[in-house]
């Protein structure tokens, strides 16, 4: 495949992200094209090739969550940055989060096996497969990814019925969300569907609790204890009193914050019950140094990686380049400056490395931009204790955020690549060597977009809305000027996180519901009750096991024909073709037709994964 499809798709996952605030998984798409193209070409035994290839152009949307969630931060502050520094940055940390997680993929794709259930790379796997088997497997993979590609692209480009449905559509619903702040939302796209079923019933059920505990409790309860009180210590943009807001006005401003606690006191969770695995990588890395490991070619060929010496060195240098970069590429950076700023990048993306993987190995959703603006809320701290005030330390942390927040983003998209390359029987030298092209070019990418959307659209004109980047400057600016940062509401979410792991809950994916929108964790909740159903209505394990099987097919076509339409849609609206819908998704009606429409793909998929014959 030539690179030029993987630019295209980056292209319109910056676009929509920025856009949305929401990027699609760029490797289901790439993945399609890689088969497409392989078949179009007629090459047999492809299947390794594709591997690499869909390796490769994954790291555009990886880039991408990389890029979009801080950079545009930077022209928002009205901030000098020019192509290089946006490059550098997004290009240090893709090449950081490949080389701090290449130790840990052992224990995360080999030692877990069958512990975590990897929705993403599950989905994209089924697609590779089907798409090199054909016949029984590729039919009821690509008809899914029919039906639930052309239900995600009319609701996202002629928006015949609405995307999402709440309590609002009645008049009770209106009353109990005005008076009480209560209110009920769900996404009801074929995508996060299958997303549901392949994550489960357990961990869906889990990250609804977080969700429900947000939106039920804590929403309403503060607009309860608060009503008068404008809460704006840390964000003097905020002027209305809690009483007064929405329900997602209080979950945006307040709530939210509590999901960014948890999620980060479960990363010091996982770091501390990870810190086993975390010597033990950082021992074998010095033992290879010394020479005491076997021999490259004693090691079986699914599980052989890049040289430890190539990964410590590739480290140091690639550290040293960040330093370089921080003490001559930044404005009133002295020595100082520049040794902090790599000491707090090099501890927290090494660490948050396990937190960004374990998150996709569960949910398949990665929390960067709750671990960025940490970073970003620890960086300005600690920079304002050294001195570094104003506009260049907010430049400063921005960058230093845009090198952590793509290396994350990076580790947990990565983590993905190798899980289909373990179950595909892939060489992890192979993608992980590659894997560092597709970084540098996608950076290149990403940055030249970056600045040609600013042109175009302007990054304060509000046509893009880029609701990460717009959090952390409103964020970075306060503390920059030393007016704080909420942190009761980040420790009630770090208390919550450790009373959970003290329950013997899984903190992380609770979180996780913390700080993703309600209206995306109810449809996994959705999602994961068609899969206990399917799976276990017959008396027959065989029945219920084929049909769990079929609705794996379903679910990643669901997936994968929604990330793909997901592409085109947002290629249209990138080249100016878009029809304004707005003002018929303000009709209720538009809310009843999404909820037909919702049952009747739910129904599609139960009747689906009715088994083809009778099993005996």
């Amino acid at each position: 495949m030539g690179y030029s499809d993987g630019c295209a798709v980056l292209a319109a996952a910056a676009y929509l992200g920025l856009k949305v605030g929401q990027v699609f998984e760029a490797a289901i798409p790439i993945a399609i094209i890689a088969i497409g193209l392989s078949s179009a070409t007629k090459r047999k035994g492809a299947l390794g090739e594709n591997v690499i290839i869909q390796s490769i152009g994954a790291c555009s949307g990886a880039v991408v969550a990389g890029g979009i969630f801080v950079m545009p931060a930077i022209y928002m502050l009205d901030l000098q940055a020019d192509f290089f520094q946006v490059f550098i940055a997004a290009a240090l940390g893709g090449v950081l989060g490949i080389l701090f997680l290449i130790p840990f993929r052992k224990y995360f794709v080999k030692d877990q096996h069958g512990k975590y259930p990897f929705p993403e790379a599950t989905a994209t796997t089924q697609v590779l497969v089907s798409g090199e088997k054909g016949g029984s497997q590729a039919k009821p993979l690509l008809l899914a990814g029919l039906v639930g590609g052309l239900y995600d692209f009319v609701v996202a480009t002629f928006g015949w019925w609405n995307e999402s449905v709440t309590s609002r559509i009645v008049g009770f619903g209106e009353t109990i969300a005005e008076k009480a702040k209560l209110i009920f939302k769900v996404n009801t796209g074929a995508a996060v569907l299958g997303l549901g079923y392949i994550i489960g019933l357990k961990y869906a059920s889990i990250i609804c609790m977080g969700s429900l505990a947000v939106w039920w409790l804590i929403v309403p309860g503060m607009a309860l204890i608060f009503p008068d009180s404008v809460l704006n210590q840390w964000d003097p943009t905020i002027t209305t009193a809690v009483g007064d807001m929405s329900p997602e006005q209080i979950f945006k401003s307040y709530a939210r914050s509590i999901g960014i606690g948890g999620i980060a006191m479960s990363g010091i969770i996982g770091i501390v019950k990870s810190w086993g695995i975390i010597k033990s990588a950082v021992g074998l890395a010095a033992r290879e140094m010394k020479g005491k490991t076997a021999d490259d070619k004693a090691v079986i060929r699914t599980q052989r990686d890049i040289s430890f010496k190539i990964i410590a060195f590739g480290s140091i240098a690639t550290l040293l380049l960040t330093f370089v970069f921080f003490y001559f590429g930044v404005m009133d950076f002295n020595l100082l400056h520049a040794v902090v700023g790599i000491l707090l990048v090099t501890v927290i993306a090494f660490l948050f490395t396990t937190v960004a993987a374990n998150a996709i190995a569960i949910v398949g959703s990665n929390p960067v931009s709750g671990m960025t603006l940490m970073t970003l809320i620890l960086a300005s701290v600690v920079m304002v204790a050294v001195g570094l005030r104003g506009n260049a330390g907010m430049l400063a942390a921005l960058l230093m955020g845009g090198v952590v927040c793509t290396a994350l983003s990076m580790a947990g998209s990565f983590i993905t690549d190798l899980k289909i390359g373990y179950w595909l029987g892939t060489t992890p030298k192979k993608q992980e060597t590659w894997k560092f092209l597709g970084t540098i070019i996608s950076a290149a990418t990403v940055a030249g977009v970056m600045i040609v959307l600013d042109k175009t659209y302007g990054f304060n004109s509000g046509k893009l809305a880029a609701p990460q980047a717009n959090a952390m400057a409103a964020v970075i600016k306060p503390l920059m000027s030393g007016q704080g940062a909420p942190w009761a509401l980040y420790g009630i979410g770090a208390a919550i996180a450790l009373i959970l792991d003290r329950c013997k809950i899984p903190a992380l994916p609770f979180s996780l519901g913390m700080f993703i929108p309600l209206e995306l964790n109810i449809p996994l909740l959705v999602g994961g009750t068609v899969n206990w159903f399917v799976t276990s209505r017959s008396k027959d394990a065989n029945v219920n096991k084929e049909r769990g099987d079929k609705g794996t097919l379903i679910a990643s076509g669901f997936i994968a024909g929604g990330a793909l339409m997901g592409v085109v849609s947002a290629l249209l609206k990138f080249g100016g073709i878009e029809f304004d819908y707005a003002d018929w998704w303000n009709n209720h009606l538009s809310e009843v037709f999404s909820i037909v429409a919702y049952a009747a793909l739910i129904v599609y998929f139960i009747l689906a994964t009715k088994p083809g014959k009778k099993t005996t």
